[in-house]
């Protein structure tokens, strides 16, 4: 860990399913004089694995640039299915900004940030602000789980169009994530997945998106970006959609480096967050 960064790991945030939910935080040291921007970083793993762990590294340049970054823990579709997910996504929101004073973060800029499930995951955050089903009980229920800028890494945006390209992996199986994470065949629960699907709460008081999308993923198919993009900019948000060429899923074989799509996550968050 440099000496400029500071790692507060395994703080409790609330509950899920009556036990405790922990996040990470990596901030600058010393603290600024005034409260920091938020990046919250939401992990992967198709909803049934991956953890908060890990991620330290990744927020590491966001805190030597002056933010607080945050690494959440959410509850994986073994344990529960939707909308357990969303609702601890939720709750750390609604933390964060409960202890704004402590953790000297400014709650009226957070941001949020996630690849794959964990860009579902955020993609919801931005479109579901003020939907009461989607905030659950964990804690904090005076306090709003608004984010103020969302940056999605190649995440699922409409599940029953996922299989549209006919090529890779299936998730109209009863066995795919999708439909571990709701609990049952997505085409046989069409209602349970328009819960689910950011899609279905987008509004024009949404924040700012960046979603960037591998144009090979054979994982999460170009389409969910691309829908997700189109709806966005037809409710007026303000919507951007980069492709990455040559990129699969998590943007393996991309041609361009990996510190310059970081580049340009920074870049956005600098734009809506400072």
């Amino acid at each position: 860990m440099p000496d400029d960064v500071e790692h507060l790991p395994d703080i409790v945030f609330g509950t899920g399913g009556g036990r405790d939910l922990k996040l990470d935080i990596v901030r600058p040291r010393p603290l600024p004089a005034k409260p920091m921007p938020v990046i919250v970083w939401v992990h992967g793993g198709a909803w049934r694995k991956g953890s908060k762990d890990g991620s330290v590294g990744r927020l590491t340049p966001f805190a030597q640039a002056g933010y607080c970054g945050v690494s959440i823990e959410y509850r994986l579709s073994q344990e529960a299915i939707f909308p357990a997910q969303i609702h601890d996504c939720k709750c750390a929101v609604r933390f964060l900004r409960a202890h704004a004073q402590t953790y000297r973060i400014d709650p009226n800029r957070i941001g949020a940030w996630g690849s794959s499930a964990g860009g579902h995951l955020v993609a919801l955050l931005g479109t579901s602000g003020g939907v009461a089903e989607l905030e659950g009980n964990g804690g904090w229920p005076d306090f709003s789980s608004r984010v103020q800028a969302v940056c999605n890494w190649f995440g699922p945006s409409d599940f029953l169009r996922m299989d549209d390209g006919g090529h890779g992996m299936r998730h109209n199986a009863p066995d795919s994530p999708e439909s571990q994470l709701i609990g049952g065949p997505i085409q046989e629960n069409k209602d349970k997945v328009a819960k689910a699907n950011p899609m279905t709460y987008i509004d024009s008081g949404d924040p700012p998106f960046l979603t960037m999308h591998g144009e090979l993923d054979k994982t999460v198919i170009l389409n969910q970006g691309e829908l997700l993009h189109a709806a966005l900019q037809k409710a007026g948000v303000e919507s951007t959609l980069y492709v990455v060429k040559g990129g699969g899923h998590g943007f393996k074989d991309a041609e361009q480096p990996h510190h310059e799509l970081v580049g340009m996550v920074r870049a956005f968050f600098d734009k809506y967050l400072k």
